[in-house]
């Protein structure tokens, strides 16, 4: 199954609250009170998603983080970039050269059109979507459908 981690689910939480007041500088402490993560995790994902550049942060008595540009510039890729890395389906999807087989292989350019299609919704849906702060992104009732029917037919796991 394909999941992100724990982690980039809290980043995003976190980014959500900043998201909900632009401008605002909040502290690391009063992000872990309202989103009720561990402050000591918090503390690790501004870190990070400092390091990405998708918050910046300011010393001092007032000090604490914001978004570095406006949650509708932020898109999910960014955000699971800077905490997972490059979202890759299958190593040969991750670029020329990651594969053993890759000279031999016949479905190797179908995940790697797969996994250009999978990065590039992923740069449609935007942290303000996400923060439930922009109209969500028009529903696809086709596709609803057939994941419904997947889930379905799925063996269960014990």
């Amino acid at each position: 199954m394909l999941r992100m981690s724990r982690l980039t689910d809290y980043a995003t939480v976190l980014l959500a609250a900043l998201a909900g007041e632009p401008g605002r500088v909040q502290t690391a402490a009063s992000l872990a009170e309202q989103t009720r993560i561990a402050a000591p995790t918090v503390c690790k994902l501004l870190k990070q998603l400092q390091r990405a550049g998708l918050v910046i942060s300011t010393r001092g008595l007032h000090g604490g983080y914001q978004l570095s540009r406006p949650a509708a510039q932020i898109s999910a890729a960014a955000i699971i970039d800077a905490l997972e890395g490059p979202v890759a389906l299958t190593d040969c999807s991750a670029g020329h050269g990651n594969c053993e087989i890759e000279d031999t292989c016949r479905v190797g350019r179908v995940w790697q059109r797969l996994n250009l299609a999978f990065r590039r919704s992923l740069y449609e849906v935007s942290l303000a979507q996400l923060a439930g702060l922009e109209a969500a992104p028009a529903r696809l009732p086709a596709l609803e459908r057939e994941m419904k029917a997947a889930a379905a037919r799925a063996p269960v796991r014990s």
